[in-house]
Order: C-alpha cells, then sequence, then structure tokens
C-alpha cells in the first residue's frame, strides 16, 4: 500500500469516526427534547402537572425499549414492498441479538448508511439511538394532549403499539430508502410530516376518543384545563428544546460536514425570526403586550416549520418562513381553541399539525437544489421561488400524496388501537378527571362543578 493510498485510507476512516461522533451527540441532544416537553406542559399549565416529567420519563425509556426489540426494524429494515421494514432482519432485530458479527455492531455499517444509500457510514448502534431519540420526542408530542384525561395504562398499552408500527409506518415510507413515497421522490428532511404531523395526526385519533367516552358521560364541551404560566419551567422548557433542535435538524445530515452548520443556521433563524413575528402581529391583532407564552409558541412555531426543509433552503429563505410562521400561528391557534370537543391547552394542532404540513409543503416553493445536494438531496428540484417550474410543482404534488397517505393511514392505525385498548379497559379516560372536584348538590355521583354547566340539557 503506497502513502496515497495510506493517507486515503485514514481519511476515511477518520471521516466515518466523526460522522458516528456527531450523530451521538446529536442523539443526546434529543433526548434531552423528550423530558423539556413534559417541562413545557407544567410551564404552561401549573406545578399540578408535575406528573407530566414522569409520562415523559416513561416515554423516553419504552422508546428505548421497544424500539432495540423491534421498532428500528420496522422503521429503517429493508421494506416489504415499500411499506414497512422487516421486523425480521437480522443486523436489527435486537439490535443484532447475541451474535458479535451483526453487520455494523462492532464493524461495518448500517445497511442503509453504505455506499448504495446515503453513504454516512453510521453503524448499527449510532444509527438506532439517534432514531430512537427522534421516535422517543414524537410520542411527547403526541402526549400532550393526554394530560389529566388517560388512563396511564391505557397511554403505555400505546406507546409500545406507536413504536411498533404507528411512528414507523410514515418513518418507513419516507426516511427509508426503500420506502415507496421515498422512491417515489418525497422528502422530509427532519421531520415535518413523519414527526410533526403525524404526531399531530395520532392525537387527534386519542382525543377523538375522548371525546365519544365524554360525550356518553353526557358532556357538551369537553373539559378543558386552565393555563398557569410558570415562567421558570416555560424558559427552561424553550432553552432546552432550542439545543434539543439542534441536534434535529443538524443531526439529520446524518454525518459532519459543512451542511451541518447552515441547517443550523435556518433552524434558529427561522425559530427566531418567528418569535419576533408572533409577538408582533399579536400586539397589532389584540393589542396584547409579549409575554413569554407567545414568545416560547413562536420560537416553537419557526422550528416546527423549518424542520422539514432546514436542508434544502437558504438562511434567507428560513428568516422569510419564519416570518410567514408567526401569523400563521396566531389564526391556527385561534381556530383550534374555538373547538368544543377537545382540548389543547400546549399547541399540539396549531403548532405542530399546521406547522408541519405547512412546512412540507414550502418544500416545492423555497428548495434550493444547491442547498439539497450538501444535505444529501442531490434529486430534489428547485422550487418554484427559483425557477423549478413544472419540477416544482411535479414535487408539489408528490408532497400532497405524501400528507394525505400518512394522515390518513396514521389516523386509522392510532383509532383504532386507541379503540381497541379503550374496548380492554373498558374506557380511556381517568375515572379521577371526572370525580376530582365533587359538586355538593349532584347526589354524590362524583361530578365536578365544572361538568355540571356542560352537561346536555
Amino acid at each position: 500500500m503506497d502513502v496515497t493510498q495510506i493517507v486515503n485510507s485514514f481519511q476515511v476512516t477518520s471521516t466515518l469516526l466523526i460522522n458516528n461522533l456527531w450523530i451521538i451527540v446529536a442523539a443526546l441532544f434529543i433526548l434531552l427534547m423528550t423530558v423539556a416537553v413534559g417541562f413545557l406542559e407544567v410551564g404552561e399549565l401549573g406545578e399540578s402537572f408535575a406528573a407530566s416529567l414522569m409520562k415523559t420519563i416513561v416515554i423516553t425509556g419504552t422508546a428505548i425499549f421497544v424500539m432495540a426489540i423491534i421498532g428500528f426494524n420496522t422503521a429503517f429494515a429493508p421494506t416489504f414492498y415499500g411499506i414497512i421494514g422487516n421486523p425480521f432482519y437480522k443486523d436489527g432485530l435486537l439490535l443484532g441479538g447475541f451474535s458479535s458479527n451483526a453487520a455494523g455492531l462492532l464493524n461495518g455499517v448500517w445497511w442503509s448508511m453504505g455506499p448504495a444509500y446515503f453513504n454516512t457510514g453510521l453503524t448499527t448502534g449510532t444509527y438506532y439511538f439517534f432514531e430512537t431519540a427522534a421516535a422517543s420526542v414524537t410520542l411527547a408530542l403526541v402526549a400532550v394532549i393526554v394530560l389529566k384525561k388517560v388512563k396511564f395504562q391505557a397511554f403505555f398499552i400505546f406507546s409500545i403499539v406507536y413504536f411498533i408500527i404507528i411512528w414507523n409506518i410514515p418513518v418507513s415510507w419516507i426516511w427509508n430508502p426503500t420506502g415507496w413515497l421515498y422512491m417515489l421522490g418525497m422528502r422530509d428532511f427532519a421531520g415535518g410530516l413523519v414527526v410533526h404531523a403525524a404526531a399531530a395526526t395520532a392525537g387527534l385519533a386519542i382525543v377523538f376518543q375522548i371525546w365519544r367516552e365524554e360525550k356518553k358521560r353526557g358532556l357538551r364541551e369537553t373539559l378543558r384545563e386552565k393555563t398557569l404560566i410558570n415562567e421558570g419551567w416555560l424558559a427552561l422548557a424553550i432553552l432546552l428544546l432550542w439545543v434539543g433542535w439542534f441536534g434535529f435538524n443538524p443531526g439529520s445530515v446524518l454525518a459532519f460536514n459543512s451542511d451541518v452548520l447552515v441547517v443550523g443556521i435556518t433552524t434558529f433563524v427561522s425559530s427566531a425570526a418567528a418569535m419576533v413575528s408572533t409577538l408582533f402581529f399579536r400586539y397589532v391583532f389584540a393589542k396584547q403586550a409579549p409575554d413569554i407564552l407567545y414568545a416560547v409558541n413562536g420560537i416553537l412555531m419557526g422550528l416546527v416549520v423549518i424542520t422539514p426543509l432546514a436542508g434544502f433552503v437558504s438562511p434567507a429563505s428560513a428568516l422569510i418562513l419564519g416570518l410567514v410562521a408567526g401569523p400563521l400561528f396566531l389564526v391556527a391557534e385561534k381556530f383550534f381553541s374555538a373547538r368544543k370537543w377537545f382540548s389543547d391547552p400546549v399547541g399540539l394542532f396549531p403548532e405542530h399539525g399546521v406547522g408541519g404540513i405547512f412546512g412540507i409543503l414550502m418544500i416545492a416553493f423555497f428548495t434550493q437544489n444547491s442547498f439539497a445536494a450538501a444535505s444529501g438531496n442531490p434529486s430534489l428540484p428547485n422550487g418554484f421561488f427559483f425557477g423549478g417550474g413544472f419540477a416544482a410543482l411535479n414535487q408539489f404534488g408528490i408532497e400532497l400524496l405524501g400528507i394525505a397517505a400518512v394522515v390518513v393511514t396514521v389516523f386509522l392505525i392510532s383509532f383504532t388501537t386507541i379503540w381497541v385498548i379503550s374496548l380492554v379497559l373498558h374506557g380511556i379516560t381517568s375515572d379521577s378527571t371526572y370525580r376530582s372536584t365533587v359538586n355538593p348538590t349532584s347526589g354524590g355521583l362524583g361530578i365536578p362543578k365544572s361538568v355540571v354547566s356542560l352537561r346536555k340539557k
């Protein structure tokens, strides 16, 4: 072996090591986000929701456990006909099982990280940690609508199914290079649909079942939780989420290269711009002085909107998207807060649902091929605003198809799952919700005072 070959071999080995180290660090950033979502609930709803922290810790542990057994395979193993990853793929089942020869464990790389696909050299362990962290925070988003209403055992059973198939279906379609939507040309850089909009869809299925059970109890409006702002918890939550997003978006490059910094810039610029525009337009619309709740929601909306296209756009485009995200959140929040059949005090639907879908659709408008190629997506055409023409129109149609397919599928599977759980447990809603405040004139039925006014006449 001559000197040139030795140098080239060293450079390749060093690159692979750096890639793996960076993605492991990114995974740790993302793991912080799951518990930070619990902090966000406490910050918005008061310290009586400290159980949110227990919930998010359990979500993290369950994700690590279930993904290690089978969930990693159903999401990221070679798929059956582009639909779902092979659950029995030997290198992913139990993360290689008892064998020291499993590809990508002690040596080699995970199949999709090799030269034939993404070519970033990530090992099985590295890729497992990163994607498991992403799965964990996705369910934490779903869980913000659970609050005190859903039985813990009901949500725990749901979480197991979630990490085996509900989260894994859109992942295997869009992030797996053998998925049917990926092969069709759909792209979702860090999860506007796979993470945010899919989480909102699963949450919608749960609140629909909650409402069905509340109607049986005679309610004509859902029980709502009051906002009890704790500025310290909110500040801690948003800082951890902001830092965590540096793992979420730049980590989705799946390598450590010059594009990592670009993705970091687009992520932070969009979120900051969205904070400014949210506070500005709230003052214009409602004459309300800036407060921490809307500053936090503005940052989150900007983060969600930029997530699906952070690796495809310029910093200037990210700034524009962030400015648009502010008023978009305010309009969406007003729309969803007027709905009487569900409670969404932490903003799953206006932020993660609307923001995620909006961001996905903007891929066809703001993408610049040079940025997309740098993040490993050279086939993505320029958007409408950059001369994409018919190719951009085609991309828009593909993204719309993907949104429709994922939303319908995730809702049906999620609702079927929670409905079966309801049958087994005789309802998913907790009886303590309805007994927490007893009306003395209710005849000892344990109906909260807040519920009496909601009873059907």
